[in-house]
């Protein structure tokens, strides 16, 4: 049989399958095929990434940064030092000193004639100077600011900023060891649902040739009957009753190939395989699903050390401890070291200039909080309490867990159990239908007392493949117990 299966796997891998050839799949075949297609795998891996790249933005935080702006205004009305009053009185400059020397100096002109004639001809010269002379005064102290350029590219290292960014760079580390947990939870869960799935598969695989057993025997039984009712041996009540029987088994045969059916598409869908495809799993074809297993080891520390969950609720507790760590930073000062070029057109580094300059500069800014009537306090106490509270869910979780890890021993060590009885009853059952058919054909035993050895070795057949299956089930339960799923 290994060697058949082995050789269906050689030919799919090949393309060798001729058309209409069932897929022979193994519980790791379905097992892979459930990993690639589950989508919320998918989704816990891409917060994983998510998370990563949190984690290296976080790391940028101690680095300086560098930034770039540049900006351009237009305005009505430009910016103006002098007022209107002063720009007269500078235009005006040479007519008013030449006008106010010329009266102060009335008397003295009167009696020099001569001076008065180089006053009459400097004069006009002079006062044209002095004019043009504080046009350009005025023209200096114009800034001509209604179309503004500026510009500055500056850097800012932070130097300490209360220990807010490397409790933030912890709470990146620990969201990227969440992320990890969660695909590792997400993962097990994938397989605990896929490895249900496949044993509900195989129970009912099994359940229906076991139903199909029963069929094909009562209905030979009726036959028998019928032909000892026609010999007058039995009555048509024994008749009528082993009809009942045939019924039952029909309509057991029914439900079991209809379970069977949602259970294949289950599967299916799990392993991303079309519903309605035709596969075989291996376990079907195998005469014995389960041994008995020898007595499981009680590994509480174990589950603790593994379980994603309790890691989950661990990062989370560390997560609300560094939150307050960012919390007691609103309480610390804060440093930047701060520098950059600046420049702006009009600029007054020269008087008013309608050119591009600048200069560079460097600095330390410092932040001292002094009252927030008491608000950073406020929220380092409701942080302490969300981390007294993610402490608790996580000794509860372990308290359940252990409980879990317990139960699913005892469980695996109950399912062995169950199937050395259900072994045992297989071989009485065999035993007590062999001797009520011996009977029955020497006429020393009645139709019922066979009917009832025939329900009987039903219940035992069945029982032994649910013992079977509860065996594989409790093995699995026990896995995701303790963390193991792999």
């Amino acid at each position: 049989m290994n060697k058949k299966i082995a050789f269906g796997f050689w030919l799919m891998a090949f393309g060798f399958l001729p058309a209409g050839a069932q897929r022979v799949l193994s519980l790791d075949s379905c097992r892979q095929m459930a990993l690639r297609n589950n989508k919320q795998l998918g989704v816990s891996k891409v917060k994983q990434d998510v998370a990563a790249n949190i984690r290296k933005s976080a790391r940028t935080k101690y680095l300086p940064h560098v930034s770039a702006v540049a900006t351009y205004m237009h305005t009505s009305k430009p910016i103006s030092v002098l007022t209107d009053a002063q720009k007269a009185e500078f235009s005006t400059l040479g007519t008013t000193i030449n006008t106010g020397l010329a009266q102060s100096m009335a008397d003295l002109l009167a009696h020099h004639k001569v001076l008065a004639d180089v006053m009459g001809r400097v004069g006009p010269v002079t006062e044209a100077m002095l004019n043009g002379l504080g046009e350009k005064i005025v023209d200096a102290f114009d800034t001509d600011t209604r179309n503004m350029f500026a510009g500055t590219v500056m850097f800012t290292q932070p130097l300490f900023m209360g220990g807010s960014i490397i409790a933030m760079n912890k709470m990146a580390d620990i969201n990227e060891k969440l992320a990890a947990n969660s695909l590792d939870a997400q993962r097990q869960s994938t397989l605990y649902r896929l490895d249900q799935a496949y044993w509900q598969v195989v129970s009912l695989y099994h359940k229906q040739k076991l139903a199909e057993s029963y069929l094909d025997l009562v209905k030979k039984f009726d036959t028998d009957v019928y032909k000892m009712i026609e010999e007058g041996v039995a009555t048509k009540s024994d008749g009528l009753s082993v009809d009942v029987k045939v019924n039952e088994a029909e309509m057991t045969l029914t439900k079991v190939n209809d379970g069977l059916v949602l259970s294949r598409m289950l599967l299916n869908q799990l392993c991303g395989l079309p519903l309605d495809e035709q596969v075989t799993l291996v376990d079907e074809q195998a005469d014995q699903i389960a041994v008995v297993e020898l007595q499981p080891q009680l590994e509480v520390d174990k589950a603790v050390a593994n379980r994603p969950e309790l890691k989950m609720l661990q990062n989370a507790v560390d997560l609300s401890k560094q939150s307050t760590n960012v919390l007691k930073a609103g309480h610390m000062p804060q440093v930047l070291l701060t520098g950059g070029y600046a420049a702006s057109n009009p600029n007054m580094l020269n008087g008013f200039e309608r050119k591009l300059n600048g200069f560079w500069h460097v600095g330390v800014t410092m932040r001292v909080p002094i009252w927030n009537w008491g608000d950073v306090m406020y929220k380092v106490r409701a942080s302490k309490g969300a981390t007294t509270i993610a402490n608790l869910e996580l000794a509860e979780a372990r308290e359940l867990i252990e409980l879990q890890v317990n139960q699913s021993t005892f469980r695996v060590d109950e399912a062995n159990k169950k199937l050395t009885m259900a072994q045992k009853n297989i071989q009485r059952a065999d035993e007590n239908l062999r001797m009520a058919n011996l009977g029955f054909r020497e006429g020393v035993i009645t139709p019922s007392t066979v009917m009832e050895a025939q329900t009987a070795w039903l219940q035992a057949q069945s029982q032994k493949i649910d013992a079977e299956i509860d065996v594989k089930m409790s093995q699995v339960d026990l896995q995701k117990a303790l963390g193991t799923l792999e």
